[in-house]
C-alpha cells in the first residue's frame, strides 16, 4: 500500500516502537525461561525455630492477630529409641511479624491441659482447635484462640460428639469439617467419624454426618477447595490377632460435596499419611500435599533407629478437575504430624516429626513463585510482527476517512461476509475465546445449546428488526427510539449503552492481560498498554472500516489456531480421536442437556430461553452490533451479514467446546504440564506456549491480544458514534461533517486513554470483585434497552412515559429478582425485557399520552419504506 511520506515515518517509527518492546521483553525472559517440566512453585526459607529446643509434633496452629500461634504437641525429652516416653505440652508460643520482614517468637501462656494431635483450623481471627489427646486420654473438647496483641484469649465451643485425636479437619465457607482419627489412645481400629461445625451460626451443634465410603482412618490429610471437603490417603488399624496393632498406610481420596455426599476420587500415586494439614489450596483447583509417611519404612524403624532417613520429601498436587496426581518440586525438609498454615500468601509448617520419635523446631515457609516465562524470541517477534500489521490496517483506511459517515458507517463499502465476521468476532472477545475452551474443559457441553440459540434468533433480527435500522437511515440504534418515541428515550438508551461499555471497556483488556501475563510472562501492565494503545491507534487512525478488517483477520487466526490446537491435541492422546472421544464420554464431559424443571440450574429451558432473550441485547439494542448492519451498501446485504454470522456460531461453538474437551483429555494423561497457580481461564493459552512450535504459538497468542483489541476497538467506535450522533449532532445545529470527524477522533483518543487507564487500576488495586459488581449493576439496563426496542416494533399503543417507566421497572426487578431469588443469571435479560415490555404498555394503557406518527415506525400498518439499492 502506498503511504504519504509523513505518515510513512510514523509508522516506521510505530513499528519499530512495537517491534523494540517485544524484542526487549524477549530478551528480558529468555534467560528465565525454565526446563520443561520444572514445577518450581514456591521459594522455602527458615524462620526463626520454635523455642521449643525439641519441637513438637501435633501442635494446634493457625493464625490470629497476623501472628502465628502454635499451642500445644508432643515429643521425646528422652530419645524414643533410648527408652524415653512421649510427654505432652501445654505451652503456647506466638510469633509475631515485624517490619522488614522480621518475625520475633514470644511465650503465649498455657493450654488448660497438655494436648496434641488435635485437628486445627484459622477461621476469622481465631485458631479453632479441636479434639486432640495426651497419653492417657483422648477429648471431645473444642475451643478457640485469639492473641490480641499481648495475651492469648481463649472460648469454649461446642464438644465433638465423641473423643478424638490423630484427625484432620479443613474449612469449607464458616463451616468446620473433621474426619478419622482414634477414640482412645493405642486404639487398635481408626474411627469413620465425620463431623461438621457451623462457626457461623448461634447455638451451633456439631452434625453428624454420613462417613466417606472407604475404611476408617487415623492420621488422614484433609483439604478445602471450591465449597468441596477432601479426604486423602491416612492409617488403616486393626489387630494383629498376637496383641498387637497391624497397620495399612492408604492411598484412596475423597471428595465430600455439602449436599451431595461423597464421592471417591482417583488414587494417590503412594501414602501421605500425617502429611502437613489441610492441604494447601493452589489456584483454582489444585490441592498440594507436603510429603507425608508412605509407611515403607514402618517394618524397619527398629533396625534403623536414628539411621532413619525421614519421611518423604516430595510434594503431590491433586487437579481437581482432571481427577489426577502430579508430582511437584522436592521439599527442603520432611515434617509430619504437624498442621499446615496459610499466613497471607505464605505457606508455614510449624515443627514436626522429621523421623520416627525425632522432632525438630524448625519452622519453614513457603512463598509462592509465579510461572516462569516460557514464550521465546521468536514468538515475541511474530507478537510484534502481527501488531504492525494491525498499525497498517489503520493508516491504509485512515485516507478513506472523510466525513463523520465514512468514519462510523464507511459509507457503505464494507463488504457482506466482512460484515458478518466483523459481527461474529465483536461478540468473540478474548474472555469469550478463553472462557469457552475453560467451561468445557472444567464442566461440559450445557452451554453449547445457548451457542445456537443465535441461529434461531437470526430470522427475526433479519426481517423485523433490521429493516427499521436500514429503512429509517439512522446512524445509532437509538435514533429509532426518538422517532418511535421521543428524545428522552433516546438518550436513555445511549446513555445505558454508553455507560455499559465504558465498564466494559477496562474488563475487556485487564481480564485477558491476567492469563496472557500468566501464560507468556509478558507485564500484565505493558499488556494492558499494548493492547489499549494499540487499539485506540488503529481506530482513531481508520474508524469502523479498520475495526471491521481488523476482526476480519483476528476471527480468522482464532478459529484457525483453535482448529489447528484441537488436530494436534487429536494426535497427541492415546488413542488418537476416538481415544479423546471415549476418554471424554467416560468422565461425562460431552453432557448435554438437563433435563429438569429447575429453574435455578442450567435445565434446557432455562439455558435456551435464557440466551436466546439475552441473544436480543446485542442483536436489537447495541450499537456495536447495530452499526456493523449499516455499513453495508444496502439491506440485502446486511440481512447475508446477519446470516454469515448465524452460520459461523455453530461451527465455531463446536470447534471451541471440542477444543476445550480434548484439553481435559489431553491435561488428564499429562497432569505435570499443568500451572497450579494459573486461573482456569488460561488453560488455552498455557497450551499454546507449552505445546505449539515456536511462531505458531505467538501467533496464537498474538491472536488472543487482537481478540482483546478487538472487543475494545468496537467499543471505542460505537461509544464515539454514540456521543456525536445522540448528543454533539442531536443538540447542536449547524455542525459539520469535518467538525464531527474530528471530534469524534478526539474522543477515541480520550477513550482509549481512558480504558487503559481503567485496566491498569484493575491490575494495579485488584478491584476485580467491586467491578464485577459494578458490571452487574449496569447490566440491569441491558434487558431493560432491548425491552425498549421490542416494545417500539411490536406495539402501537406504548408511548415515551410509558416505555421510561417500563425500563426503570425492568431494571429494578433484575436487580430484587437477582439479590432475593435464586433464579439462574441465564434469565435476567429475559426477565428484565418481559418486565420493560408488559409495564411500558400497561403504563402507556393508563397514562394519557399525545400519540405521534407512527407510520414506518411498528410492524403494525405499513413498515418502513424499503431502502433504496445503491
Amino acid at each position: 500500500m502506498k503511504i504519504p511520506a509523513p505518515r510513512a515515518i510514523i509508522v516506521s517509527r510505530a513499528a519499530r516502537l512495537v517491534v523494540g518492546l517485544c524484542l526487549s521483553w524477549a530478551g528480558a525472559l529468555s534467560a528465565e525461561t525454565p526446563q520443561e517440566g520444572s514445577k518450581e512453585l514456591f521459594a522455602w526459607s527458615l524462620l526463626p525455630d520454635l523455642p521449643e529446643a525439641l519441637g513438637v509434633a501435633g501442635a494446634c496452629a493457625g493464625i490470629s492477630g497476623d501472628a502465628l500461634v502454635v499451642a500445644g504437641g508432643a515429643h521425646f525429652p528422652v530419645p524414643l529409641f533410648e527408652g524415653g516416653a512421649k510427654v505432652w505440652t501445654d505451652a503456647v508460643y506466638v510469633m509475631e511479624r515485624g517490619a522488614q520482614d522480621s518475625y520475633t517468637w514470644q511465650r503465649g501462656g498455657t493450654l488448660d491441659r497438655p494436648l496434641g494431635y488435635a485437628a486445627s483450623a484459622t477461621w476469622g481471627d481465631e485458631v479453632i482447635c479441636v479434639g486432640g489427646g495426651d497419653a492417657q486420654e483422648h477429648y471431645e473438647d473444642v475451643f478457640a484462640l485469639r492473641w490480641n496483641g499481648e495475651r492469648l484469649e481463649s472460648r469454649v465451643l461446642p464438644s465433638l460428639p465423641q473423643p478424638a485425636a490423630f484427625l484432620a479437619g479443613a474449612l469449607v465457607d464458616n463451616t468446620l469439617y473433621v474426619a478419622g482419627g482414634l477414640h482412645v489412645p493405642g486404639d487398635s481400629v481408626a474411627t469413620r467419624g465425620f463431623w461438621g461445625l457451623d462457626l457461623s451460626a448461634d447455638a451451633a451443634q456439631w452434625d453428624v454426618l454420613e462417613p466417606w465410603p472407604g475404611p476408617a482412618r487415623a492420621d488422614p490429610v484433609a483439604g478445602a477447595l471450591d465449597g468441596a471437603f477432601y479426604l486423602f490417603s491416612g492409617v488403616e488399624s486393626s489387630p494383629d490377632g498376637s496383641g498387637g496393632v497391624s497397620l495399612r498406610f492408604l492411598r484412596d481420596a475423597y471428595r465430600f460435596v455439602p449436599g451431595s455426599g461423597w464421592e471417591q476420587l482417583a488414587d494417590l500415586p503412594h501414602a501421605v499419611a500425617a502429611a502437613p494439614s489441610p492441604a494447601a489450596a493452589l489456584g483454582p483447583s489444585h490441592l498440594a500435599v507436603f510429603g507425608g509417611n508412605d509407611g515403607s519404612d514402618v517394618p524397619r524403624v527398629q533396625e534403623l533407629r536414628d539411621r532413619h532417613p525421614g519421611f518423604r520429601r516430595d510434594a503431590l498436587a491433586y487437579h481437581t478437575i482432571t481427577d489426577t496426581w502430579a508430582s511437584l518440586d522436592s521439599l527442603p525438609a520432611a515434617h509430619v504430624t504437624t498442621t499446615l498454615v496459610r499466613w497471607g500468601d505464605d505457606l508455614i509448617v510449624p515443627s514436626g516429626e522429621i523421623r520416627p520419635g525425632t522432632r525438630s523446631p524448625e519452622v519453614y515457609r513457603a512463598a509462592p513463585l509465579a510461572p516462569k516465562a516460557r514464550f521465546g524470541f521468536v514468538n515475541f517477534l511474530v507478537l510484534a510482527v502481527y501488531f504492525v500489521v494491525l498499525i497498517g490496517i489503520g493508516f491504509y483506511f485512515a485516507d478513506r476517512e472523510e466525513s463523520d459517515e465514512d468514519y462510523f458507517l464507511a459509507r457503505g463499502r464494507i463488504p457482506w461476509w466482512a460484515a458478518g465476521i466483523s459481527i461474529f468476532g465483536t461478540q468473540l472477545s478474548a474472555i469469550t475465546f478463553m472462557a469457552i475452551p475453560a467451561t468445557a474443559f472444567a464442566t461440559d457441553w450445557v452451554y453449547f445449546l445457548g451457542q445456537a440459540t443465535i441461529v434461531a434468533l437470526a430470522p427475526l433480527v433479519v426481517f423485523v428488526y433490521l429493516p427499521f435500522f436500514r429503512r429509517l437511515r439512522v446512524t445509532t440504534a437509538y435514533e429509532y427510539l426518538e422517532k418511535r418515541f421521543n428524545v428522552a428515550v433516546r438518550l436513555f438508551g445511549s446513555l445505558s449503552f454508553i455507560v455499559v461499555q465504558l465498564g466494559r471497556m477496562g474488563i475487556v483488556i485487564y481480564l485477558p492481560a491476567i492469563a496472557l501475563s500468566a501464560a507468556t510472562g509478558v507485564s500484565i501492565y505493558w499488556a494492558i498498554v499494548l493492547m489499549g494503545l494499540l487499539s485506540t491507534f488503529y481506530t482513531t487512525m481508520g474508524g469502523i472500516e479498520a475495526v471491521i478488517w481488523s476482526d476480519v483477520v483476528q476471527v480468522i487466526v482464532l478459529l484457525g489456531g483453535a482448529l489447528l490446537s484441537l488436530g494436534v491435541i487429536a494426535f497427541s492422546v492415546d488413542g488418537g480421536l476416538s481415544g479423546l472421544i471415549a476418554t471424554a464420554s467416560a468422565h461425562d464431559k460431552l453432557h448435554l442437556f438437563n433435563w429438569t424443571w429447575d429453574h435455578t440450574t442450567t435445565s434446557v429451558w432455562v439455558v435456551v430461553v435464557g440466551w436466546t432473550l439475552s441473544n436480543l441485547i446485542p442483536y436489537t439494542a447495541d450499537q456495536a452490533v447495530v452499526q456493523r448492519y449499516l455499513t453495508t451498501k444496502d439491506e440485502a446485504e446486511a440481512a447475508r451479514s446477519i446470516w454469515t454470522n448465524a452460520a459461523l456460531t455453530i461451527p465455531a461453538g463446536l470447534i471451541f467446546y471440542g477444543l476445550g474437551t480434548a484439553l481435559f483429555v489431553f491435561y488428564r494423561e499429562n497432569p505435570a504440564g499443568l500451572e497450579p497457580a494459573l486461573q482456569t481461564d488460561a488453560i488455552f493459552p498455557l497450551f499454546i506456549v507449552q505445546q505449539l512450535p515456536a511462531g505458531l504459538s505467538g501467533l496464537l497468542i498474538a491472536g488472543i491480544f487482537a481478540a482483546a483489541m478487538s472487543s475494545l476497538d468496537s467499543s471505542l467506535n460505537s461509544v464515539a458514534t454514540a456521543i456525536v450522533t445522540d448528543f454533539y449532532r442531536r443538540f447542536t445545529p449547524g455542525t459539520t461533517q469535518e467538525g464531527r470527524l474530528r471530534l469524534a477522533r478526539q474522543l477515541t483518543v480520550a477513550l482509549g486513554v481512558l480504558a487503559t487507564a481503567l485496566g491498569l487500576i484493575m491490575a494495579t488495586f485488584e478491584i476485580r470483585s467491586l467491578f464485577d459488581l459494578f458490571l452487574e449493576f449496569v447490566g440491569l439496563f441491558g434487558g431493560s434497552l432491548a425491552g425498549l426496542f421490542a416494545l417500539g416494533i411490536f406495539t402501537r399503543r406504548a408511548h415515551g412515559t410509558g416505555a421510561l417507566i417500563g425500563a426503570v421497572t425492568g431494571a429494578v426487578v433484575i436487580y430484587v429478582v437477582k439479590v432475593f431469588t435464586a433464579v439462574h443469571f441465564f434469565l435476567y435479560a429475559g426477565i428484565g425485557i418481559v418486565t420493560c415490555f408488559t409495564v411500558g404498555y400497561l403504563a402507556s394503557l393508563v397514562l394519557p399520552s399525545a400519540q405521534p406518527d407512527l407510520d414506518g415506525l411498528t410492524i403494525h400498518g405499513p413498515g418502513p419504506r424499503r431502502e433504496a439499492t445503491t
